[in-house]
Order: structure tokens, then C-alpha cells, then sequence
């Protein structure tokens, strides 16, 4: 079966799509549906239909049916402008919109001529359905479209707010809240031991993510020695206060069971 021409993404075939609709449109505002009727009664004679009036009938509804379609294929034009223009991950489906049955019934319609005319009820009967058909095809992208920009934004949002975390936790009050939200969260530590933690810590680092003892290797907030210990809680252990805390905490409890204890610890022997 021959491809059908479809409204299609591509900047070159969309133009020519485009042009093609302006000529039916421009046809149709030019000589008009409703403008042909007399001319074409004269040519017919009445024993194809009685008067002009005749060839009135359902003339309202043929012009509805075209304002409508026309709406309809500015529409989809648009949509499928803003489909391929968009720089958004939209799958491996088309993003056309099938405008050949609907552009030709919009042809004949404007051709004036006696089998038009005298056909203009099925004509306007198949515009109406070819253009809910395209409309449908359109709203479906239209969805898509938005779907896949509001997946974009909100991975963009995410991604803005874990650096801005990230930001947060690499400054000595920013870490200072993470650890007291963590100490709380996952291990039920209140006020009193965040105090001990932030004694110990203040000792260590001074909350300094990127702390180092070049005598013994100590490393990061909590002073882990290695510092590549702390890898276990995350690749970037070295740069994400964070991670730091999470490996120091969870030290904490381990070796000590809480920071009040390793902090009591510190003071008798100059290291936890």
C-alpha cells in the first residue's frame, strides 16, 4: 500500500504540507463553498435540480465542517512543530498526523463543480469524520509532548535539587543539619548526642568535608582513616559531605554505639 502524506515532523516536508493546506484553504476563501452554488445551478439546469436553492441544502453544515477542519489542520501543523522542535525524548513512535483523506475531501469541496455540489453531504459527512480522526491523532501527540516535558522538568528539579543538597551538605551548617536529621531519622539520637557528634566532629574536621591529617591520612568530616573507607557509602566520598556523614555515623554506632560514647572516648585518648 502507497505511504498516505502525512503532516510530518520534518522542517522540509512540513513546509510543503503546509503549502499544500494554505492552497485548499486559499481556495476555499476565494471562491467559497457557498459562492459557487449559483454558477453551478446555472450549468446543471433544472432537470438536475430545480434552483439554486436546492444546491443550498447543507450548505451551513459544509462551512461549519470547513472551519472547523480548517482549525483543526492549524492545530496538528502546530503540534507537530512543537513535537520536533522540542528537545524532549518522545520513543521510537511517529509524531506525523495523517492530513491525506481530510486535505483531499477539503479539495473537492472547494471545486464548485456539479458532482461536487450534489455530493456535498457525503463530502461534509467524511470531512467531519477525517477531521475528528486527525484531532485525535493530534491530542494524542499533544499529550505525549507534554508528558515528555514534564518528565524532563522534573528530572531537571531533581537534578537541581541534589546539587543543591550536595551544595548544602559541603558547608560546615549545612552538614552540621544533615547529620542532626540523619542522627535523628535513622538512628534515634536526639539533642544530647548531636551535641557529643558535633564536639567530636568540631575536634576532628571542623565539619570540613575536605579535611586532611597529612601525618596519618585521616580524611574528610568524620576522619576516616583510610579515607576510601567511606566508598562503601558512595563513589563520591570524597566530594559529597553527605556520604562522609552516613559512613561516620554508621562508624559511630558500630564502635561506640552512640556519639556521646565516642566523644567520651576522644577526650580520654585523643582519637575515636
Amino acid at each position: 500500500m502507497p505511504e498516505t502524506p502525512l503532516l510530518t515532523p520534518a522542517r522540509p516536508r512540513t513546509a510543503i504540507i503546509t503549502i499544500a493546506v494554505g492552497a485548499v484553504l486559499g481556495l476555499l476563501v476565494t471562491a467559497g463553498i457557498s459562492a459557487a452554488a449559483p454558477a453551478v445551478a446555472a450549468s446543471l439546469g433544472r432537470a438536475a435540480v430545480s434552483d439554486s436553492e436546492q444546491l443550498g441544502v447543507g450548505m451551513a453544515e459544509a462551512d461549519a465542517a470547513v472551519t472547523t477542519a480548517r482549525a483543526a489542520l492549524t492545530d496538528a501543523a502546530t503540534v507537530v512543530v512543537d513535537a520536533s522542535s522540542a528537545e524532549v525524548d518522545l520513543g521510537a513512535e511517529s509524531i506525523a498526523v495523517d492530513t491525506a483523506d481530510l486535505l483531499s475531501t477539503l479539495g473537492s469541496l472547494a471545486e464548485g463543480d456539479a458532482d461536487a455540489i450534489l455530493q456535498r453531504p457525503a463530502l461534509t459527512a467524511g470531512l467531519t469524520e477525517q477531521t475528528a480522526l486527525m484531532t485525535a491523532q493530534a491530542t494524542a501527540l499533544r499529550e505525549r509532548l507534554n508528558a515528555a516535558i514534564a518528565q524532563q522538568q522534573a528530572e531537571a528539579a531533581a537534578a537541581a535539587a541534589a546539587v543543591a543538597a550536595l551544595t548544602a551538605a559541603n558547608t560546615p551548617d549545612g552538614a552540621r543539619n544533615v547529620a542532626r536529621q540523619i542522627a535523628a531519622d535513622q538512628y534515634g539520637w536526639g539533642d544530647d548526642q548531636f551535641s557529643c557528634l558535633n564536639s567530636l566532629w568540631n575536634k576532628e574536621s571542623g565539619w570540613d568535608y575536605q579535611a586532611y591529617n597529612s601525618g596519618g591520612g585521616a580524611t574528610g568530616i568524620p576522619q576516616s582513616l583510610p579515607g576510601n573507607k567511606m566508598a562503601s557509602f558512595g563513589d563520591d566520598w570524597a566530594t559529597n559531605g553527605t556520604t562522609q556523614i552516613r559512613w561516620g555515623l554508621d562508624y559511630i554506632q558500630r564502635a561506640y554505639g552512640a556519639p556521646c560514647s565516642a566523644w567520651g572516648h576522644s577526650q580520654s585518648v585523643n582519637w575515636y
